[in-house]
């Protein structure tokens, strides 16, 4: 009877636990996704009705404001290809180059290893804001304004993405099976290529994530550079909507381009997340 009563005791205990935790998960979920439901219920008002206050109900002015969006002045559909070019080319080169740093550390061994390892974090104290003008200084003294090579090329030094990498890499990355593909006759280059990187997916995944989306959503180092208006990326394009005069301002279509610029991230997240269940439940296997 007692052995009866304890193994029910102790179900009813994992009951209420999962429950309260479902609870939470529900809970946060919702106040996650409440602030997107009102961004794309915004988007279908007009502007007056936004002036009147907020309302739950959806509005039948979406296709308006795409109309007066797409058939404005600002050149939306070079702002999305400039934001896709920008943020894909930063997340690949960002995370291969990451990850081949936090390799070169994690395998090899050197006279100034732990000096590097430390010299990279110490970056990562560095803001944006305090290099801004001499990095302005040196892309004029190149040339490159209006151009996407300084917002692309720098992403590959990423400390932080570095350190993720290579804390993922210990865990995950056995050093035999390096000196295993050595002993094969494998190169480095084709060892890291078709055996780390490979291995190296849900990490990726989630650093391409992150970075995609701190890319999409640079405001600052873009309106420095860019000045064409072919040239700027959505960001760029938003805030000049946002600041323009009051006989021009629409609320209503600056709430449906913030929606419109949301859906690549979306995308790009629900593509990748893949990756990430998929790697977790491989682990979860060989484990």
């Amino acid at each position: 009877m007692n052995s009866n009563a304890y193994k029910n005791e102790k179900g009813l205990s994992i009951k209420i636990r999962r429950v309260i935790a479902y609870t939470v998960l529900v809970l946060v979920t919702l106040m996650c996704l409440i602030w997107f439901y009102i961004l794309f219920l915004n988007a279908t008002r007009s502007h007056a009705e936004l002036n009147r206050g907020f309302t739950v109900i959806p509005s039948t002015h979406l296709i308006d404001n795409l109309d007066h969006l797409f058939h404005g002045t600002l050149p939306v559909w070079n702002g999305l290809l400039n934001s896709v070019i920008v943020s894909f080319s930063s997340a690949f080169l960002c995370t291969y180059f990451s990850t081949m740093t936090a390799y070169a550390i994690h395998v090899y061994d050197f006279k100034l290893k732990k000096f590097m390892f430390t010299f990279i974090l110490m970056i990562m104290m560095i803001p944006t804001q305090v290099t801004a003008l001499g990095f302005m200084q040196l892309v004029m003294k190149m040339k490159l304004e209006d151009s996407f090579i300084p917002l692309i090329v720098p992403t590959i030094a990423a400390p932080i993405t570095f350190f993720y990498m290579k804390q993922y890499m210990e865990a995950t990355l056995p050093l035999s099976l390096v000196e295993a593909a050595r002993i094969d006759g494998a190169g480095e280059f084709r060892t890291f290529n078709m055996i780390v990187f490979p291995l190296m997916k849900p990490a990726v995944a989630v650093q391409a994530i992150f970075t995609f989306v701190t890319s999409w959503n640079n405001y600052f180092i873009p309106s420095l550079i860019l000045h064409q208006n072919d040239k700027k990326t959505l960001p760029i394009l938003i805030a000049q909507l946002r600041s323009a005069d009051f006989l021009k301002f629409d609320m209503g279509q600056v709430y449906v381009m913030i929606a419109f610029s949301i859906f690549p991230v979306i995308l790009v997240y629900l593509i990748l997340s893949r990756s990430i269940v998929g790697g977790v439940t491989l682990g979860g296997v060989k484990g």
